[in-house]
């Protein structure tokens, strides 16, 4: 349920081309996804819809902080103003530096999204978790030999074989 609930929220929030994923673009983004480095979009064919990324957390905060706010209203009632005050600077930091976090969030998850859909179409019998590590592998050798585009996927496919 919850990967069906995620992917209505990638369609909502990205732009995603139709277009297949070209190999070595699928092996740079499969190398930086590994590593934990951003990933270049364009090259995934998918974009950011800012304004539907605002909305969705915002509705998402939304959803948070009512019951949040319905809780503790009594006590910062009872409070003293200044803390109130403060606790409340403080909750729209959070909320405005969160947003940053959802978003690479959502950039990840798209991004990991196309490269299982390109590794399908480049490497339909090699399963993503089990080969993504040692086809990254076997691209950093090859990127080391600068083999061309048309030798690469000879090179990676018979590497592993070995």
């Amino acid at each position: 349920m919850f990967s069906s609930f995620k992917q209505k929220i990638i369609d909502y929030v990205f732009t995603v081309s139709k277009q297949p994923i070209l190999l070595k673009d699928l092996l740079i983004a499969n190398s930086q996804y590994n590593e934990r480095l951003h990933v270049d979009p364009v090259k995934l064919g998918f974009r950011l819809k800012v304004g539907r990324a605002y909305l969705l957390y915002i509705l998402l905060v939304i959803f948070i902080f009512i019951p949040f706010t319905a809780i503790t209203h009594k006590l910062f009632a009872n409070l003293d103003p200044h803390v109130s005050i403060l606790v409340a600077m403080l909750l729209t930091a959070v909320i405005f530096i969160f947003f940053n976090f959802f978003r690479v969030w959502l950039v990840d998850q798209v991004a990991l999204s196309q490269i299982k859909k390109g590794w399908q179409i480049h490497f339909p019998f090699f399963p993503y978790k089990e080969y993504s590590k040692k086809i990254d592998k076997i691209f950093e050798k090859a990127n080391k030999l600068e083999l061309p585009k048309k030798e690469l996927e000879k090179y990676i496919l018979d590497n592993l074989s070995d």
